[in-house]
């Protein structure tokens, strides 16, 4: 395995409600390696999200360090945390989030707009990224008029145009029939193998998480198992 390109070590959190405090993650440390697709399972309740959301910089630790590359993101303000997400990480969500008035290849371009790029510079990013996940000749296309594998392999375009570290997507085939989200498992298998893109994603089909390389299994805030993948083959 690649050096670990995600550090997590002895993380906490807990969110009040009221006058009681939960705790939500206890005591977790964990290791993601370069261009690895990692996949977290657990119950509803367990803490996936939010130790997805941490991972990505979304919210902050109540204790606990996060280490990504050579950045501690744990330590940052919020306006430092936006900074490094909008170079570092692209998100992949279940319902897609597509602005319906804007067409694919607009989507696709909204995380561009925050970078200091030439109109020029974005358009070849845009289009190389459609061209990735096969939808060239989809790109004037709105939402509306995209099945919705198109749609969630618009929103992969979209979270990998800006070349992030990470990837992190959430529930990304829950909405999915089972040869559209095959077609998206199959698409983030490319990403991590040619591209070295490193892929974490929290799912509850224990046939998504078999399509990752290793699963971490989290109950009650704790992680309780950690399972090396067999190697599955690319579904058609």
């Amino acid at each position: 395995m690649a050096e670990a390109i995600v550090r997590v070590r002895d993380l906490y959190k807990s969110f009040t409600r009221g006058t009681e405090s939960i705790d939500v993650l206890q005591n977790l440390s964990l290791d993601v390696a370069e261009a690895e697709f990692l996949s977290l399972m657990g119950p509803s309740g367990s803490g996936k999200t939010t130790l997805l959301n941490l991972i990505a910089g979304l919210d902050q630790p109540t204790a606990g360090t996060i280490t990504v590359g050579d950045q501690e993101i744990s330590s940052m303000s919020e306006s430092e945390l936006a900074r490094w997400r909008t170079r570092n990480v692209g998100f992949v969500f279940q319902f897609y989030y597509l602005l319906p008035v804007m067409t694919a290849y607009e989507n696709v371009e909204l995380p561009l707009l925050l970078l200091q790029l030439t109109a020029a510079q974005r358009k070849r990013q845009v289009e190389t990224a459609l061209d990735l996940v096969g939808l060239s000749d989809r790109m004037s296309h709105r939402p509306g008029q995209l099945s919705g594998g198109q749609q969630q392999r618009v929103g992969i375009a979209r979270a990998m145009v800006t070349d992030p570290t990470l990837i992190v997507a959430d529930e990304p085939t829950g909405d999915l029939d089972s040869k559209s989200a095959d077609e998206i498992l199959n698409l983030m298998e490319i990403l991590r193998a040619q591209l070295g893109k490193t892929i974490i994603m929290v799912t509850h089909d224990p046939k998504a998480a078999a399509r990752a390389q290793r699963t971490l299994h989290l109950e009650k805030g704790k992680l309780v198992d950690d399972v090396m993948n067999a190697p599955q083959p690319m579904r058609v």
